[in-house]
This record gives C-alpha cells, sequence and structure tokens, in this order.
C-alpha cells in the first residue's frame, strides 16, 4: 500500500451553532488541511499519483471556503462548520475526482496549530 501526503491551507470565518462558549460568536481561523490518499498499483512513471494533480484537487476544494464565512457556504448552511465536518467536505469533494487506482486514506483540518480533526470515510 503506498500513501501520499500534501498539506494546504485557508482562512475563513465561522460561528458553531448549538455551542455554549466563546465558538458560538462569529470568529475566524488560519485552517492547515491535510489529504491523504492511498491504493496499491503504481501508473506507467511509478507513481501512485502526481503529488501536482492531488495538490491542484486540494486547492481546488479549498478556494470554494477561503476567505469565506462558512456558515454561508454549502453545506455549512445547513450543518455545523466544525473542523470535524470540515474534513468531512473536504474527504468527500476530493474524492470524486481521484483517478480510479487512488482512495481517499483522510483528512485532518487544523483550526490551530495544536487543534485539528481528522475524518477516514466511512
Amino acid at each position: 500500500m503506498y500513501r501520499l501526503m500534501v498539506t494546504g491551507r485557508f482562512a475563513a470565518a465561522h460561528s458553531l451553532r448549538n455551542f455554549k462558549g466563546r465558538c458560538e460568536a462569529l470568529h475566524g481561523h488560519n485552517w492547515k488541511v491535510e489529504v491523504v490518499v492511498q491504493g496499491n498499483k503504481l501508473d506507467k512513471a511509478d507513481l501512485l499519483m502526481d503529488f501536482g494533480e492531488l495538490k491542484k484537487l486540494m486547492n481546488q476544494a479549498l478556494d470554494q471556503l477561503d476567505h469565506r464565512h462558512l456558515n454561508e457556504v454549502a453545506p455549512f448552511d445547513q450543518v455545523n462548520p466544525s473542523s470535524e465536518l470540515i474534513a468531512k467536505h473536504l474527504y468527500e469533494t476530493i474524492a470524486q475526482d481521484l483517478p480510479e487506482q487512488v482512495s481517499m486514506h483522510s483528512v485532518s483540518a487544523w483550526e490551530s496549530e495544536d487543534s485539528r480533526a481528522t475524518y477516514l470515510g466511512a
């Protein structure tokens, strides 16, 4: 099994619904995201996937969130824009465009340098 990992960043504001505490108020983060894919079969160039292509897919997903109020962006206009659901959303969004021999392993979303949530898929 081979695994590739890329990281990216985006800045966004959010507020947590049904949360009793400071994070219920509008606030922002400089998010860090880690995307990990995996597979058993290498391509003709002996690569699981080009790092640049994986980073491009990640950046396309991050661009939808960057410098936005997440509570106003689907699906977070309906569900809480928590780190957990941000990781899940990015996982599902990126997974749609991966090459056939590549599958998602995980997506982690850091809202600070020492706090992250990871989604591993169903």
